[in-house]
């Protein structure tokens, strides 16, 4: 070996040996950050904990497992809107239409089955093209014209309402009569199934967590101490292993459960692991910056806003799913503050450029849990507005507070 290879091998050592840091030391920097004002997903694990002990302190009936599969099942359809509100967030963008888009692919699903007779594997997909020709329609006017989102999402927000209404017609409500399509949102896995799904979860997590970790240290960057990997990994094989033991002892897995988790890895290694994903960031970051990059900033967009209204039909076909029907007032109520709410709750900023997939499941399960409960307690509509949209204002006070500390601490 000659001497510069020496130098070379010793300086990797020595970069190895710097980012390794002892299970103190990561916990002292963790802190640090989070008085510095990054906070992750803590304010929302607090927020989960404080809502389930003050609901079932009121009600009895909250934290049983029928209420658990049922609270799963009420959130995946606002969970899954909002994994394409996030990316349409990270831009520091807005889409108001969400919630008639995903009542327009409900309705063409149901029309297709009830009218053509359709197979459930043509349906669904081409009920989903429909919306996110959309998604490209709204993009396009956007970036083409230099308009703003929160405009142009409005007027589909009219009218998709208007389709919707046009759509349906007199009759008011359609049923949804596919047995494919109504078991997506009603259809629970066996026992052994679950249990089946459990373990490759976790041995999926595991197996991801290590690698990502091993391949930080292969080039030089901070790592995780491994007896705070082993801790991650055994607090979430226990939550997964408690989530399905508390599913089976009332019907089961939700398949819809399944199928939202699908989505969350997916979009989360999209987000991630791709070039479009860090394209997403760096134009919610800076769009002139990236512009000077080389990245297509108005691309970027028009495929946010397909994959937004992507999502939303996802979610409208769940929606129409558990109800087993679609009817004129689909997509309408609180769906759209709902979707945004939880994009928002779950750590999304509305600044852009900062927020994970997964906040849009943490988003949606504070929401859904909030709803859930004041269900259970019978309180009326006015008073779960005034508690749902107390709820998204301290969540963004929350962001904005974070934001400000972050300035301070040089992180922003």
């Amino acid at each position: 070996m000659s001497a510069q290879d020496s130098e070379i091998g010793s300086g990797q050592a020595a970069l190895a040996e710097q980012a390794t840091l002892s299970t103190g030391e990561y916990i002292q920097g963790y802190l640090k950050r989070v008085r510095g004002g990054e906070l992750g997903t803590l304010p929302i694990i607090i927020g989960l904990v404080l809502i389930a002990l003050i609901f079932q302190s009121l009600n009895q009936n909250y934290l049983t497992p029928v209420n658990f599969v049922n609270l799963i099942v009420q959130s995946a359809g606002i969970a899954t809107i909002a994994v394409g509100v996030v990316f349409v967030l990270l831009l520091g963008e807005i889409d108001l239409s969400i919630g008639f888009v995903s009542a327009v692919c409900g309705v063409v699903m149901t029309i297709i089955f009830k009218e053509l007779g359709w197979p459930w594997m043509v349906t669904i997909p081409a009920a989903l093209i429909v919306v996110t020709f959309i998604g490209l329609v709204q993009g396009m006017i956007i970036t083409g014209f230099g308009l703003p989102s929160f405009i142009v999402t409005l007027a589909g927000l009219l009218v998709w309402n208007g389709v919707v209404l046009i759509l349906v017609g007199a009759g008011g409500t359609i049923i949804l009569q596919d047995a494919v399509a109504v078991g997506i949102a009603n259809a629970f896995l066996p026992d052994e199934w679950g249990w089946g799904l459990a373990i490759a979860i976790i041995i999926a997590y595991a197996a991801a967590t290590l690698l990502a970790n091993r391949t930080r240290r292969v080039e030089g960057l901070t790592t995780t101490p491994m007896p705070l990997i082993i801790a991650q990994i055994v607090l979430v094989a226990l939550f997964i292993v408690g989530a399905v033991y508390v599913c089976n002892q009332d019907r089961g897995v939700p398949f819809v459960g399944v199928l939202l988790a699908i989505f969350l890895v997916l979009f989360s290694f999209i987000a991630t692991r791709t070039p479009f994903g860090r394209y997403v960031y760096a134009v919610g970051g800076s769009a002139e910056a990236a512009r000077r990059a080389g990245i297509s900033v108005d691309r970027i967009r028009v495929i946010v806003f397909m994959l937004s209204s992507f999502m939303a039909g996802w979610g409208g076909i769940i929606l129409a799913s558990r109800l087993r029907s679609v009817a004129t007032n689909s997509g309408g109520g609180n769906l759209v503050l709902n979707c945004i709410a939880a994009a928002v709750i779950g750590g999304t900023s509305l600044f852009g450029g900062r927020g994970r997939v997964v906040s849009a499941l943490l988003g949606a399960l504070v929401v859904g849990s909030v709803e859930n409960g004041m269900g259970l307690l019978g309180l009326s509509a006015g008073a779960k507005f005034i508690i749902t949209g107390l709820v998204l204002l301290a969540a963004v006070l929350v962001d904005a507070l974070a934001r400000r500390s972050r300035v301070r601490a040089g992180r922003a």
